[in-house]
């Protein structure tokens, strides 16, 4: 009898906490043009690597992207079709953003780091197909509730980064889903909903099923004697100053994700200078309706824009020049007067070193860049828009390889002093 009453509970416990990951579907309508729905990003046609696209009912030839992804404790792998649809997507559909939800693999399909795989693969596969789906690749962002927000923060975090590393334990960052793999991952700005960020701290405030049960299952090993383990799939370990913007939302009274866990998030980004912002919520719960009213909607709405005014703004102008004729800066590149430089963003896009920049003019292209030490080890690597600032690197000589759109490379010598 103890048995059965147990449980009873249990299924009850897991249904409550399976919920509170689930998110609220809101009053509101979502409105769009066109939906393509149930495309295969990993062209395995597999039901968990299905996406729906859904475009603004104003009608452009393209329209920046957002790819928001449910929240299930990582335990369900075809909830695309209940992802804040009527709250976050319609109101990123109003603003005129596109909105993509995917699906992704649950824990009990595979552990921890598949998940980020699919989302990555999802963020190739938007890229790969933009003309056919109507997709201005230049804003790429990516938005996520719950175990969804954990997720879309270590597409954030991880941008550049093929291996994560703690201890004797090293994961696969990247992946190699689907037909688009040369094609980046990386992503413009992220908005988090009650997120938890570095699973190794959590502790659920309505601990159901004992500690660490869902990331248990999600890892594939319990906390105890396994920090590497959990540590390299907590987006905090892995904040630099090369992540984009990032928007926290959380509640004071969240049931079952801590608000510390945005918090610690936020306070990892700002220590690496990242723009970012924590909303906190007064009396919000995980999911809950005060969540999602129209002043929060609004902000992310607008911290999205400002990214993309950001983003624009470093495309098309260059970065200061008047270090240019410090002493401090030798780069070779750096001789041509600002007035040629920016003659030349009219004919065709450059990429050269000044001021300790590695610089892109004329284009609103993504480039990729290794930097290479003279002992042949890669010290750094990533993309950009615009430029990416070097200055922070060690003293000495390095190469640095730049792949441009078209896949060919460009070599540029550094000198850091």
């Amino acid at each position: 009898m103890r048995k059965m009453i147990a449980a009873s509970c249990l299924a009850v416990a897991v249904s409550v906490f399976a919920q509170g990951f689930g998110g609220q579907q809101g009053n509101g309508k979502i409105e769009y043009s066109e939906k393509f729905a149930d495309l295969n990003y990993a062209g395995d046609g597999k039901v968990y690597h299905t996406l729906d696209i859904y475009l603004p009912k104003e009608t452009k030839d393209a329209y920046p992207v957002v790819i928001h992804t449910y929240g299930s404790a990582w335990s369900m792998n075809n909830s695309k079709g209940s992802a804040d649809l009527n709250t976050i997507c319609a109101a990123l559909l109003k603003a005129g953003y596109a909105v993509v939800t995917p699906n992704h693999r649950s824990a009990s399909d595979a552990k921890y780091p598949a998940q980020l795989h699919d989302l990555k693969a999802v963020v190739r596969f938007i890229r790969g197909n933009a003309a056919k789906y109507k997709i201005d690749t230049s804003f790429i962002a990516m938005s996520g509730f719950s175990s969804g927000g954990h997720l879309s923060s270590l597409v954030a975090t991880t941008c550049g980064l093929e291996e994560g590393k703690s201890g004797s334990v090293t994961v696969d960052l990247v992946g190699s889903l689907g037909e688009f793999t040369k094609f980046s991952s990386c992503i413009d700005a992220a908005s988090l909903w009650s997120p938890p960020t570095d699973i190794y701290t959590m502790n659920p405030i309505n601990n159901f099923m004992g500690s660490g049960t869902y990331e248990g299952a999600f890892i594939g090993a319990e906390r105890e004697g396994n920090k590497d383990k959990w540590m390299v799939a907590s987006s905090p370990y892995y904040a630099s100053e090369d992540d984009p913007p990032v928007i926290l939302f959380h509640g004071t009274k969240d049931q079952i994700v801590n608000p510390e866990q945005s918090k610690e998030l936020y306070d990892s980004l700002k220590k690496h200078n990242v723009v970012t912002e924590l909303v906190t919520v007064v009396g919000g719960t995980h999911g809950g309706n005060e969540m999602y009213v129209d002043e929060n909607l609004n902000k992310m709405i607008s911290f999205f824009n400002t990214a993309r005014e950001a983003k624009a703004a470093a495309v098309i102008l260059p970065p200061d020049t008047t270090c240019c004729k410090d002493s401090s800066s030798n780069d070779s590149t750096v001789t041509d007067p600002p007035a040629r430089v920016l003659a030349s963003m009219k004919q065709f896009a450059q990429v050269g070193l000044m001021c300790n920049k590695l610089v892109a003019y004329g284009s609103k292209d993504e480039f990729r860049f290794a930097v290479v030490s003279m002992n042949g080890s890669v010290t750094r690597r990533g993309s950009f828009y615009g430029f990416h600032d070097l200055s922070s690197l060690p003293s000495g000589a390095y190469a640095v390889v730049v792949t441009l759109p078209s896949g060919a490379q460009k070599i540029l010598k550094f000198v850091k002093k």
